[in-house]
């Protein structure tokens, strides 16, 4: 092998490389906020952060996502409840950060997080019978 044809595919692997760095770089970070687990530590569902929006997945797939820290963890703690009243014992565990813009957001709106999320459930058991 030539010295030549050694340095090309020495400078081609460098730059293939580097175009790989580079574009990890550039893929946002995901911040993982909460997670709901059943006993055998199998995880239902979650919450990130990514590009700014707050992602909810349950089951394997993203369910939605929005600007609202509030609706996120009050969707997710619904879940919670819907699996202890069918008898799964779960675990709930959510970051402080996500928990304190649930509760700001709540506040901005004149009302706590409690009062948001009764409005909230409210609201998804009228489409329900609708």
């Amino acid at each position: 092998m030539s010295t030549t044809s050694k340095l090309r595919r020495d400078i081609r692997r460098r730059r293939e490389t580097q175009a790989a760095n580079r574009e990890q770089a550039a893929t946002p970070p995901v911040e993982p906020h909460a997670e709901l687990r059943d006993q055998q530590r199998t995880l239902l569902a979650g919450i990130v952060r990514r590009d700014g929006e707050w992602v909810l997945g349950m089951d394997g797939r993203i369910a939605g996502q929005t600007a609202s820290a509030a609706r996120v963890l009050a969707l997710i703690m619904q879940a919670a409840e819907l699996h202890e009243r069918k008898g799964t014992p779960v675990r709930l565990v959510y970051s402080d950060a996500l928990k304190d813009a649930a509760h700001a957001e709540a506040q901005a709106e004149g009302k706590d997080f409690e009062q948001f999320k009764a409005e909230l459930a409210a609201s998804l058991r009228g489409r329900d019978n609708a």
